[in-house]
């Protein structure tokens, strides 16, 4: 990318880590994928500017490891499951470029890698909606008291 083009801005994928998956071959009864994806995603974008690769402790979706969520200042956040390391690994680089390169986060349904439209648990708008020119609900138009 040449220096001073901002079509990539900053995107952080975080990788649940402590997810455990049954694994009925292993002596413990289980493996914990995420160990496995945050590493290779790690080394696969060594060196790419505008998009980096953390480690969590959780992202409590327990049921559904292995589980990535990208986000960004000002950019909806992305909660995905189901992901593996050795299938979705070009899956989950193609969305993060993606999104890094969106103005406000959201990829389109078609455009997603197939393991994104099926595995989306969530998608958090940013703090605050104001700064994509979205106008937050009001509350109160909607009869409620509290």
């Amino acid at each position: 990318m040449p220096e001073g083009d901002l079509t990539i801005q900053v995107c952080t994928i975080h990788v649940c880590t402590v997810c455990r998956r049954v694994r009925e071959d292993l002596a413990e009864g289980y493996d914990q994928p995420g160990l496995g994806l945050a590493t290779a995603l790690g080394e696969r974008l060594a060196g790419k500017a505008g998009i980096s690769v953390e480690a969590v402790e959780c992202l409590a979706v327990c049921k559904r490891p292995c589980t990535v969520a990208f986000a960004a200042n000002g950019k909806w956040t992305y909660l995905v499951g189901d992901l593996d390391a050795e299938t979705h690994l070009d899956d989950i680089v193609g969305a993060a470029e993606s999104y890094a390169a969106s103005a406000n986060g959201i990829i389109p349904w078609k455009e997603r890698p197939i393991p994104f439209r099926k595995g989306v648990v969530a998608r958090v708008p940013p703090l605050s909606l104001r700064e994509q020119g979205l106008r937050e609900p009001d509350l109160r138009e909607q009869g409620s008291t509290s």
